[in-house]
């Protein structure tokens, strides 16, 4: 009983720790191909609020998470085999505003989280995008180089993971897209206190109907669907889970010809075995160089 309880209250630490959805998440037309040479730095800002946590099937009372993050992204699109490239990097600061399980607030340790490296490809290109394919792959590594405490709610995650993605989009004319992405996440094992922790593959797919208003403006709807992700304690099912069924808008237009602001409003409709987002809002800020 004692590994048991100790197993859910490290698994409650990790839950809260995975909260924010900055790692691997791709907006509507993010796998569109760019010119050779173009650079582009990002900005996001990003706040989730969560009154509703489910460990094992069951809801545990009195339970809040509200979460600010901060990232820094950079895009290199160049040429390789041939085919278009795109070098990338991601880095966020994380902010625990509030960390709540059971009526005990747990010791937080906010800062800098893992930087994430991704290295795509697109092997299928558009003669014509308003209405061809677009079909791009991806790689992402993220190294565990975040502010990182056992025993705190932390952000960064103490291991590596390794993501590969495949991103499409498909022209529908009229100004219509479908944007679609697939990835799953695999994490390696590692040990904290003494005890093993053994996180399965977690898969997730983003799939959403764009409609885009010249080459200003866009608005999005769709649905971002995680699955997998069980986490083990010693050897131990302790019931966390990264399952997750979230609603998607997002609307952007650039204000000037380099610069493009973007916002997102989410919710999830479906969790368990973590947190449920009741609301999830993010600003970005897009340079072309």
């Amino acid at each position: 009983m004692k590994l048991k309880r100790a197993a859910l209250a490290l698994s409650a630490l990790m839950s809260l720790a995975a909260l924010p959805a900055y790692a691997i998440d791709v907006a509507p037309g993010d796998y569109n191909i760019l010119p050779s040479g173009t650079n582009i730095g990002l900005l996001y800002l990003q706040h989730q609020s969560a009154d509703t946590f489910e460990l094992g099937g069951t809801k545990v009372p009195d339970s809040k998470a509200k979460v600010n993050v901060m990232v820094l992204r950079g895009l290199h699109y160049s040429e390789a085999f041939g085919m278009p490239t795109l070098y990338q990097a991601v880095l966020p600061i994380v902010n625990f505003d509030t960390a709540r399980i059971g009526g005990g607030d747990m010791p937080t340790k906010s800062g800098v989280g893992d930087l994430t490296l991704g290295f795509s490809v697109w092997p299928v290109q558009p003669s014509n995008p308003e209405t061809g394919t677009t079909l791009g792959v991806t790689a992402f590594v993220t190294a565990p180089t975040g502010r990182y405490d056992a025993a705190k709610v932390s952000a960064g995650s103490g291991t590596w993971t390794l993501t590969p993605q495949i991103g499409f989009i498909q022209g529908l004319g009229q100004g219509l897209y479908f944007d679609a992405m697939a990835d799953v996440a695999v994490t390696m094992d590692h040990t904290e206190s003494g005890q093993k922790i053994e996180r399965s593959p977690a898969t997730q797919v983003q799939a959403y109907l764009r409609k885009q208003f010249g080459q200003k403006t866009s608005v999005s709807f769709g649905l971002s669907s995680q699955r997998g992700g069980k986490i083990k304690v010693g050897g131990t099912d302790t019931g966390q889970r990264t399952e997750r069924d979230q609603i998607r808008l997002y609307a952007n237009t650039f204000v000037t010809p380099t610069v493009q602001v973007q916002g997102m409003l989410a919710k999830d409709v479906n969790s368990d075995g973590g947190f449920r987002n009741d609301v999830v809002a993010e600003l970005r800020f897009l340079k072309v160089f």
